[in-house]
């Protein structure tokens, strides 16, 4: 399966949290992995939907980001396909891009966060992306959702819109601090998947702030 995909993972240092949108059917099923303990996962490109597990056993077991990610790509046999970010608990990112991603595809890499995608518009889409987690500032939920709407008024995904999802985590950050979902939101079949993403977080937090206007979108291939 192609997941064609924009995604942010990133940590304040308190929570954790992943941010994705796609032109397919519930991307938010499909890509992220987050846990509180031990940090984030994303798989795309043609996704291992296995990394998340895989992934998570290693941070478990102490790696850091990077040698997981380096773990992960050596054990695969199609690596030049698929695309992974790795957040672990001390707040190292790092990231994959096989050389047989659809393009455009890439990744930026920084301090505390990561953004890559596949199938893209172009590079701008990730460097909005990161921009816009760069220079902003308050609850993290709040900056994944201006990173991932910064994406997509970039372009996103060139077929065009269909899923997007936000994660964030938290040590004991949910119901009755019963376990860490902060927040678990996904849109999974909608014209304009990332503007309803705002909206549903607009409902659980209260003033989640106005979306960017979204950019004009090329017809799908």
């Amino acid at each position: 399966m192609i997941t064609s995909t924009f995604t942010i993972v990133a940590t304040d240092g308190a929570e954790w949290g992943v941010a994705v949108a796609s032109r397919v059917l519930a991307v938010g099923a499909i890509v992220p992995a987050a846990d509180a303990s031990w940090g984030v996962v994303a798989t795309q490109a043609a996704v291992n939907v296995g990394w998340k597990r895989a992934g998570m056993s290693l941070l478990k077991q102490g790696k850091p980001a990077q040698e997981t990610v380096d773990l992960l790509v050596a054990e695969d046999p199609s690596p030049d396909v698929r695309q992974l970010i790795v957040l672990d608990r001390a707040g190292r990112a790092a990231a994959h891009s096989g050389e047989r991603c659809q393009q455009w595809a890439g990744q930026i890499v920084g301090e505390g966060f990561a953004v890559a995608g596949n199938l893209l518009s172009g590079a701008d889409v990730i460097e909005s992306m990161a921009s816009a987690y760069r220079s902003s500032s308050g609850p993290l939920v709040q900056r994944l959702l201006l990173s991932l709407e910064s994406g997509d008024a970039a372009g996103g995904d060139r077929r065009g819109r269909q899923s997007a999802a936000v994660q964030v985590v938290r040590l004991a950050g949910g119901i009755d601090g019963l376990d860490d979902r902060v927040c678990d939101l996904r849109v999974d079949d909608h014209p304009d998947p990332v503007r309803e993403l705002r909206r549903l977080a607009g409902i659980q937090f209260g003033d989640a702030g106005e979306a960017p206007s979204s950019a004009p979108r090329p017809a799908a291939d």
